[in-house]
């Protein structure tokens, strides 16, 4: 991957997490939208509808399409939030705990099996260099810098 830039292997590796999650998730009749939903949602206490899509990372329609297919298949309910009559929250059923269980073991295989085959260093300069991309990107530092700025960038 020498001659590939960083957004191309990322994008790469992500497509390629993405369809191994997928694959694995299709098993189960699910997808991978529907574990990481099973997994952002509060097994206790539900979550709201409208922080549940920032927690994912997705937009309000697939978000709405991925609840409505959960609801169903019996994974979770929907109840007015008593604290904001307007607000919803999403709570699982005990099928919805159960695949949410299923999810939380997938990850837990995937994390391990990196981690037979990566250093702790290594994976370490991962996490951290994937965090300063996204503090770059947070921060709006990729198109907005001024030509200083770009020094700043490079110091370890």
């Amino acid at each position: 991957m020498k001659n590939k830039t960083i957004d191309y292997i990322l994008r790469a590796t992500w497509q390629a997490v993405s369809r191994m999650y997928n694959e694995e998730a299709n098993k189960y009749d699910a997808t991978m939208a529907t574990g990481f939903a099973l997994l952002s949602i509060d097994r206790e206490e539900g979550t709201p509808s409208t922080a549940l899509g920032p927690r994912m990372g997705m937009e309000a329609t697939s978000l709405t399409r991925t609840l409505k297919s959960m609801e169903e298949k019996g994974l979770i309910i929907r109840k007015k939030n008593p604290e904001d009559g307007r607000g919803v929250l999403i709570y699982l059923t005990d099928f919805g705990k159960e695949k949410r269980e299923l999810s939380k073991n997938t990850v837990l295989r995937f994390n391990e099996s990196v981690r037979k085959h990566i250093s702790e260093e290594k994976l370490n300069n991962f996490m951290e260099v994937a965090e300063i991309i996204n503090e770059l990107i947070q921060n709006k530092d990729i198109f907005n810098q001024t030509e200083n700025s770009n020094d700043e960038i490079a110091k370890p």
